[in-house]
């Protein structure tokens, strides 16, 4: 992946000190901060805003984890700490619209916080990044290397079933003009990949396979060369399928901003 472009990616306290406001907030999330692979989708994101021109800024040390995991597995308790701190920054620093590329992020930011008092205009990095699409601000060089190749996006649950975010991602991906193959389930019908509801953070119980084997057989049966997702946890777990079938050489799994950054 194209990684050569300069990036800037100015925090609210640096925008503040300057009298600035950004258009929007990008909310990076525990992965997009610590997970290597992860990183280089926050990464590929940033460079886009920079390249079209949108004027943002993170939280850096500021941010803290939603609690999407901590209420998943069942601390109501920490779940309340962290988002209380939260939306204690966010209002401090007057914030409005945030963009994230993390389904969990998104799903506890934009149906959780408001019970909590925090009412923020949120917006997953697939729906900002059709937008930008649609405007004609993000201007594709006929669809660059993923012209005609086969890819097939896997629905996460949160940004699916939950939030009814489908077209979006589908919209980037034609923008490509890359042969968009759909795994027998998908949309509505969609599998989750086997991370969700903090099952991320243990092994698996007994059983006889793994959900993101199965997931990742779903997906390969379709002949795709690449698999498209977006979100951190789907991107682990289909990942390790990958790995699973030893298929590292001929099957890459992207975020929708790491191909679309790379066909700009």
């Amino acid at each position: 992946m194209t990684q050569e472009i300069e990036y800037k990616v100015p925090t609210m306290a640096e925008m503040m000190a300057s009298g600035e406001t950004p258009e929007i907030l990008f909310w990076v999330g525990c992965a997009g901060s610590f997970d290597d692979r992860y990183k280089k989708v926050t990464i590929a994101f940033c460079k886009i805003l920079n390249k079209v021109g949108i004027k943002f800024a993170v939280l850096g040390t500021e941010e803290s984890c939603t609690g999407d995991p901590a209420r998943r597995a069942g601390n109501e308790f920490l779940f309340q700490m962290q988002a209380t701190m939260n939306i204690q920054v966010l209002d401090g620093y007057g914030v409005k619209k945030i963009v994230t590329a993390c389904p969990h992020c998104f799903n506890t930011l934009k149906n959780e916080y408001p019970a909590l008092g925090g009412n923020y205009d949120v917006i997953h990095h697939s729906t900002f990044l059709q937008e930008l699409i649609d405007a004609g601000k993000v201007k594709l060089a006929g669809g660059g290397e993923f012209k005609g190749k086969k890819i097939t996006y896997h629905d996460s649950c949160y940004l699916g079933r939950a939030n009814d975010v489908y077209e979006a991602p589908r919209a980037v991906l034609e923008a490509l003009d890359a042969d968009l193959v759909e795994m027998k389930r998908c949309k509505t019908k969609g599998l989750c990949c086997g991370a969700g509801g903090a099952q991320m953070f243990k092994e698996p119980e007994k059983g006889n396979k793994d959900i993101n084997v199965e997931r990742i057989e779903d997906a390969l049966e379709t002949g795709a060369s690449t698999i498209a997702v977006a979100c951190p946890f789907c991107m682990v777990m289909m990942s390790d399928g990958v790995k699973n079938k030893e298929k590292e050489d001929s099957v890459k799994v992207y975020d929708l901003a790491e191909l679309l950054l790379e066909a700009m």
